[in-house]
């Protein structure tokens, strides 16, 4: 068997798993069919839009699976009909046994973290909040529980220290793009061994995990350090984007903004100031008094506004308002 005759059904669905399908496409791999999730509801005006994966996918002429439910068996019968020799995961969702197993050569999975560190829903961001200084993809064998598998491949990059995680997601999207047909090729070669995660868990040291985001755990902590809030906006940017409210307080009136909080830069300093107080010269900055100085926001998105500088925000008001953040 040769990359020419295998038979490979792809699952995915954003633009992290567009890159992998289309190196594959592009070096003629036999992609038979891809698997994505239903179209659903996107942005303001919830118009229906099909994922980045079906996108790409029809333009390449593939046929595309959307089921509801992995167990149905109206889908399991049409993906067996397919007769692939081996499926491939890329950002998808948790497949059921019965999925994993059909193929002969069974499911490959990739993920963007260095498992066994940041096993979940979200890599990317964990590693670049908790300060990682590295990050990186791997390749690995599903089994039962998620993001445990026997490992195949994996790939290193750095993290820089003003890094986003919408800039180590793109990098590590090209790196998943090459390592993918690489596993491939080493599953034809019959040359390959998979290592067990167990051998590579830190000894004596701390397994991250990496949770889904929701509004609870995207809200800026104003009285952690002055690098743990850098970190965790710059973790959370450009998506889902870390949030605090500022408390407006003009006159007898007391009103609360949420904002979406892009860009900053700390100051460590001694701070003799409840964390979450702000400091302004009403025209050109917004300082936040955190547990070791100052952090300085450059970049918000006020609800219902577009995103806009600091000064630019400032500027919005005619007489302005004493703040605080809540």
């Amino acid at each position: 068997m040769n990359k020419e005759t295998l038979r490979i059904v792809y699952m995915g669905t954003p633009e992290f798993a567009v890159a992998p399908l289309r190196a594959l496409v592009e070096n003629r791999y036999q992609v038979v069919a891809v698997v994505t999730m239903p179209d659903k509801p996107v942005g303001r005006g919830m118009k229906i839009q099909p994922s980045a994966v079906k996108q790409y996918a029809l333009e390449a002429g593939l046929p595309v699976l959307q089921p509801q439910r992995l167990k149905d068996e109206a889908f399991l019968q049409e993906l067996r009909s397919f007769r692939a020799d081996l499926q491939i995961v890329v950002a998808f969702r948790m497949l059921p046994q019965v999925v994993w197993q059909m193929p002969p050569m069974g499911t490959f999975n990739l993920h963007a973290s260095l498992l066994p560190q940041y096993r979940g829903a979200a890599p990317i961001h964990w590693a670049v909040i908790n300060g990682e200084s590295e990050t990186g993809v791997t390749t690995f064998l599903l089994q039962h529980e998620i993001d445990t598998g026997n490992i195949l491949l994996q790939e290193r990059i750095s993290i820089g220290p003003d890094e986003t995680t919408g800039s180590v997601h793109d990098r590590l999207m090209a790196l998943g793009a090459e390592l993918v047909p690489r596993t491939v090729d080493l599953l034809l070669s019959g040359r390959w061994q998979a290592v067990p995660q167990q051998q590579l868990l830190p000894a004596g040291g701390v397994l991250h995990t990496a949770p889904k985001l929701f509004k609870d755990n995207t809200r800026i902590d104003w009285r952690q350090t002055c690098t743990a809030v850098c970190n965790f906006v710059r973790g959370l940017n450009p998506y889902p984007t870390a949030w605090t409210k500022l408390l407006l307080r003009q006159g007898n009136k007391t009103s609360v903004l949420p904002l979406k909080v892009f860009d900053v830069r700390g100051e460590c300093s001694t701070v003799h100031l409840l964390p979450g107080t702000v400091e302004t010269d009403g025209r050109h900055y917004l300082k936040v008094a955190v547990a070791d100085g100052w952090v300085w926001i450059e970049r918000l998105q006020p609800a219902g506004k577009k995103a806009m500088t600091a000064g630019d925000f400032l500027h919005g008001f005619q007489q302005l308002p004493v703040f605080s953040l809540d």
